[in-house]
């Protein structure tokens, strides 16, 4: 349990939509009844949540799979890492690339990692540091490999993983339980 809990009584909407997420993942959803208490906020989130970007043109599902899991490692929130590194496996995500995603190995020295996604991979952490270092390199590089719809939704991507990192944190909740002990490597960051 985080550090409040979910109110007794939740609006009827906000229990259809806590609902329809729960079907969706098969998990109970606390940050959704947690945010309950503040209803906006809580029709807010689920709107961002349900425009995560899936399936786009010419970015991979694994290159959007990389980036949610590289910011939740770089932010250290547990219930994210949980949720964003379910079905690695499903993308061809490799224990060694893990590893570059946690800082354990450069990034640069993994050779299963496309150039598209260590240049997408340096820019998430970019948007994940506080404060923005604003590399106009990174940005060059961006701009060479990605169209501008890609370039947005890389980017929207990051900053979706951060908001929810930072608000799931922030309200301490724990994982979920998506994935099981075992499907991914030991995380020493963690």
């Amino acid at each position: 349990m985080g550090h409040i809990k979910e109110p007794k009584h939740i609006p009827l909407l906000l229990k259809l939509g806590i609902r329809i997420a729960e079907r969706k993942t098969g998990k109970r959803m606390e940050p959704a009844r947690v945010l309950a208490w503040y209803p906006k906020a809580a029709v807010g989130s689920g709107v961002l949540e349900s425009l995560v970007a899936h399936e786009e043109p010419g970015i991979s599902r694994r290159l959007l799979q990389l980036v949610r899991m590289q910011v939740s490692i770089l932010v250290n929130c547990s219930f994210c890492i949980d949720m964003n590194s379910d079905g690695y496996e499903q993308h061809q995500i490799t224990r060694e690339e893990i590893e570059g995603l946690q800082d354990l190995r450069p990034i640069t020295d993994i050779s299963t990692f496309s150039r598209e996604e260590r240049i997408a991979l340096q820019y998430a952490k970019e948007l994940t540091t506080t404060p923005l270092p604003g590399n106009d390199d990174t940005i060059s590089l961006m701009k060479e490999c990605f169209d501008e719809r890609q370039f947005v939704v890389l980017a929207t991507t990051a900053a979706q993983v951060n908001y929810w990192a930072r608000l799931i944190k922030g309200l301490g909740i724990p994982p979920a339980g998506f994935r099981t002990e075992c499907s991914l490597p030991p995380d020493p960051v963690l």
